[in-house]
Formats: structure tokens, C-alpha cells, sequence
């Protein structure tokens, strides 16, 4: 299939503009992409897109698609195991309804690829996924699997184990719990790897197992944290094990960005639009990417949804432009940052030879409050 006569904004590292190129597609995959003066049609069926822009499928890098559904309350709800507060071997894959109706939302946005997992009730909360938004069994859909295992520090935990009367109910036990397992790991892969035989190998613990692909930094941590104090906390516990982190949220790091460029912090920031609900929100700005992007942080933009409507991922990115980031970091900050951020680049986020042939076709401005896109492609299928 080619798509002939676009304004290709590629989103690649050069954040190289095609103004009237094309794009071959062949078996789910960009097999090329160029100026039209290059252009050689061939026997597949083409499509004319008289001079619209193409775009990189949009991604959410954090969000609970799925695992919080569409229109229910507890039955649609599994997105917190809050029985205990360390649950690492839980996950996102066997709780994520593929088939919620915010899928087709997303998709007809063109965000053609998130991540989704768990909530942020326990500080060790389990393993979050990378999706493609497309019709189907979850199975076929998955891009990373696991994506990056979910730590939580500050009110979420304190709120829920305070309302059971349990541990942690202070941000001092929500670390120690973070550091005791991420110790008891540790040790637990000591042992293993020194074992010279199956009956010295540890007993089997799940919980451990799956922490240790954190610990050799083959998984992400992400880390749920709003305040300054739990900003530096993550960063502490990160540092401490030689973790490859995240920030999620990160509400008030643009009060610290300095300090956070120093420290190498790589930001998904958001929910941009949605209101101060709880107090560790208080000094929610959405100013903040911008303020980010001029101490040198390059953040991906995020919706959490529910807690934003996915298919507002574009809007949340232009107004965050509105208020001080960027244009073109209010694109890379739904398409190639995010894919860097997830591990997942070299797949998505871009419109280069070799990747998944995931693009939208817009008239407008795709960061317009107006914005919808008039055909979504996504593994190389047109879906809207």
C-alpha cells in the first residue's frame, strides 16, 4: 500500500518535515518512506492524501487502559490489589480488558500504542504492559510484556493501608517496604547464580523472581510520585540499587527541575488537565512540561487514564505547547519520547523505514482543541 502526496512529519531524530513525500507499506511495516520526486509506484494499491500531514501513531506511555473499564465500578476495577502492599509478581496482562470501549476512544485519536498497568495503592504495585489500541485478543496486541514494574510512594499508599490499619501508613514505611524487597531480591539472585546445583538454588519465590529483572535493570522502574520529597525518594531507592527509573507524575518537578537535570531524571508528566484533587496535587501546573523542557528534561506527555480520558492525550500535549513547551517537544512528547521512555522504539514513535506502520492523516493542527484525525493506520491496517 502507499499513501502518496503527504506532509510527513516524521517525529525522527532530526525531526526531519517531508513536505510532500510517500509511504510504502508492506506487511505492517514502513518499507519506505521519501520525497515524492523519488517516488516509484508499484503494483501495490495507493492512496492519494492531497497534501495532508501524517503523524507517528500517538502513544500514552501511563495509563490504566483497561484495568479501571469503561462505565462499572468494582467489577470493571483491576487496577489495585490492595490486600498487601507488595505485589510484584501481579500482572497487567491477565487484568486488562482488551476489549473496553476506551480502546476504540484511543484508537480513533490516534494513539496507536500504550502502556497500561496497575494503580498506585501499593508501593511495590506489579508489572505494567505495552499495547497496541487495535481490535483483539490482548495476546496478539502486546508490544512489551513485561513493560516496567510500578512503585508508588506517597498519599496512595499512606491512604490505603491507613483505611485497613496496616502497614505502610507513613512515607517512611512505604520506602522501607520498596527497599526490604528490593533487598530480599537481591539476595535471592545472589544465591541463585552462586548455586552449583538445583539443590542449593533458593525455593522458588514469585514475588522475588519478579523483581530481579529489575535489580539487573533488563526492566524498568517506575516510579508513582507527585511531591518533591517523593521525587528525591524514588530518585534515593533508585540510585541506592542501580535502577534504570522513571518519574510518573512528577507533579512538582518543574519546582526542581534543575535538580532533576542534574540527577539524569527522565519525566512522564501528567495528567496535564485534570483538577487538584488531592492535596500532593496542590501546586499542579500545566506549565510544568515547558518548564521541564528549559532545564534540559524532555518529558513524555501522559493522561493516566481514566483519570483524564485517553483520547484527550492531544489536547493535554497542546496545551501543555499553550503554556510554555515547545511544539515540536509537545509532539516527540506523545510519539518518540515515549517509545524511548518504554523500551519500545524501535518499533514505534516514528515514521522510519523498518518500524510499525502506525500514522494518523490530519487537515489541521493534531494538538487543536479541534483536532481529529481522518484516517488512523495502524500494523499497516487502516482502522478509521
Amino acid at each position: 500500500m502507499n499513501y502518496i502526496n503527504a506532509r510527513i512529519v516524521t517525529c525522527d531524530k532530526d525531526f526531519s518535515i517531508i513536505e510532500l513525500g510517500y509511504i510504502t507499506v508492506k506487511d505492517g511495516r514502513i518499507a519506505a518512506v521519501g520525497d515524492m520526486s523519488d517516488f516509484t509506484a508499484d503494483s501495490g494499491d495507493t492512496v492519494d492524501l492531497e497534501g495532508r500531514s501524517v503523524y507517528p501513531g500517538f502513544i500514552d506511555a501511563h495509563s490504566h487502559l483497561g484495568m479501571w473499564e469503561n462505565g462499572l465500578g468494582f467489577e470493571g476495577d483491576d487496577g489495585n490489589e490492595s490486600t498487601e502492599p507488595s505485589t510484584p509478581h501481579l500482572r497487567a496482562l491477565d487484568a486488562v480488558n482488551a476489549y473496553d470501549y476506551c480502546f476504540e476512544e484511543a484508537l480513533a485519536a490516534g494513539i496507536t500504542t500504550v502502556m497500561t498497568g496497575p494503580g498506585s495503592a501499593n508501593p511495590i504495585a506489579g508489572q505494567a504492559l505495552c499495547i497496541k489500541t487495535i481490535p483483539g485478543r490482548i495476546d496478539k496486541k502486546v508490544i512489551r510484556e513485561p513493560g516496567a514494574m510500578k512503585f508508588a510512594l506517597g498519599e496512595n499508599p499512606k491512604n490505603t493501608y491507613h483505611e485497613q490499619d496496616e502497614s505502610p501508613v507513613t512515607r517512611m514505611a512505604t520506602a522501607a517496604i520498596i527497599r526490604e524487597q528490593l533487598m530480599l531480591a537481591k539476595r535471592y539472585m545472589e544465591e541463585k547464580n552462586a548455586a552449583e546445583s538445583d539443590s542449593d538454588l533458593p525455593d522458588y519465590d514469585m514475588k522475588l523472581e519478579a523483581l530481579v529483572p529489575v535489580l539487573t535493570r533488563e526492566l524498568p522502574a517506575h516510579f508513582h510520585c507527585h511531591r518533591r520529597d517523593d521525587i528525591f525518594t524514588a530518585i534515593r531507592i533508585a540510585e541506592e540499587f542501580n535502577l534504570d527509573y522513571v518519574l510518573v507524575h512528577a507533579t512538582e518537578g518543574y519546582m526542581c527541575a534543575d535538580e532533576l537535570a542534574e540527577c539524569g531524571a527522565r519525566v512522564l508528566a501528567g495528567p496535564i488537565i485534570c483538577d487538584r484533587a488531592k492535596p500532593e496535587l496542590r501546586n499542579l501546573s500545566t506549565a510544568a512540561p515547558g518548564k521541564l523542557e528549559a532545564a534540559g528534561i524532555l518529558p513524555a506527555i501522559i493522561t493516566d487514564h481514566p483519570v483524564v480520558p485517553i483520547h484527550y492525550l492531544t489536547l493535554s500535549a497542546g496545551i501543555a505547547a499553550r503554556e510554555g513547551l515547545s511544539r515540536q517537544s509537545a509532539l516527540l512528547g506523545i510519539t518518540r519520547i515515549p517509545a524511548e521512555l518504554l523500551g519500545i522504539a524501535h518499533r514505534v514513535g516514528s515514521i522510519e523505514v523498518g518500524k510499525d506502520a502506525d500514522f494518523s492523516v490530519f487537515s489541521g493542527d493534531p494538538l487543536s482543541v479541534d483536532a481529529k484525525p481522518e484516517m488512523v493506520v495502524a500494523d499497516g491496517v487502516r482502522r478509521i
